[in-house]
């Protein structure tokens, strides 16, 4: 039996392939793409000459028997149009289908934008809830917020930049102020990643006008902690200024610690300054 590659492509700087994705996507005799002008783009930059097909959200259940006979003479590889495969995009049908059939599933990682905006948000990252697209209405947003208002672990989320607002503010009404992180155009030259509560990221984007697809990063529902004394946040911010850390972050990292307001934390980190 042949073999289905899903190559991970970049999601904004074409240096993010691995010479190895490069060398499977000149190898195989065919490569599946969701959208194969953006792919014949990235084709034409590194001089790649292999036939490609479309594989898209329209076509999918139909293209699965072509693609499965396509196997059979050879290898093949399934891109999105950046990104991993598969991970909210389509492919999970193909890979199933291939699998039923005997072919052997091969991964090529890479970039992929909810990990890539995950690690750099300061967020916790032991444990994660990848959720896609918030869905497009207010009402069935706010329903599944709720199923995971209670989860402990760091929620992802992509969402589009003229519904950005009203999404933070569902997230910010159903889940409380906590700690987020707001990722757009990873990798590319304008490539921004806005950290602090929920309210805070409404307030900026509400001054800024929201450009580029957005991953959200939503901290996990915060675990109970006791309320430290005065003297104790005191000393704690005293050692946070004097480690040099700046004190958006130290307020942040702080107010999960010790109980306190975020605001009233930075407020006495200006003051000690």
């Amino acid at each position: 039996m042949s073999t289905l590659y899903l190559v991970a492509t970049p999601i904004g700087n074409l240096e993010d392939i691995s010479a190895r994705a490069l060398r499977i996507l000149r190898e195989v005799r065919l490569v599946a793409a969701e959208d194969t002008r953006q792919t014949q783009k990235l084709f034409e930059h590194f001089q790649i000459h292999t036939p490609l097909t479309s594989y898209h959200e329209h076509n999918k259940i139909g293209k699965i028997e072509p693609l499965l006979n396509a196997l059979q003479a050879g290898d093949a590889a399934l891109v999105s149009d950046a990104g991993t495969p598969a991970l909210n995009d389509p492919g999970y049908e193909l890979v199933r289908a291939a699998i039923a059939a005997g072919h052997r599933i091969c991964p090529i990682p890479g970039p992929a934008s909810p990990i890539a905006a995950l690690i750099s948000s300061g967020l916790p990252t032991d444990t994660f809830l990848y959720l896609g697209f918030l869905p497009r209405k207010s009402s069935e947003r706010v329903a599944l917020l709720r199923e995971v208002k209670s989860l402990r672990h760091t929620l992802i989320f992509l969402e589009t930049p003229h519904r950005l607002l009203a999404a933070l503010d569902d997230l910010q009404n159903e889940l409380g102020d906590r700690p987020a992180a707001a990722a757009r155009e990873l990798t590319k030259i304008h490539e921004e990643i806005a950290r602090g509560a929920l309210s805070e990221l409404r307030q900026k984007f509400t001054e800024t006008e929201p450009r580029g697809e957005f991953t959200l990063v939503v901290g996990g529902c915060p675990v109970e902690i006791e309320t430290w004394d005065e003297a104790r946040l005191t000393d704690a911010i005293q050692a946070g200024i004097h480690a040099g850390t700046p004190p958006s972050e130290l307020a942040q990292t702080l107010a999960a610690q010790s109980g306190w307001q975020r605001r009233e934390i930075y407020r006495r980190i200006l003051r000690s300054g």
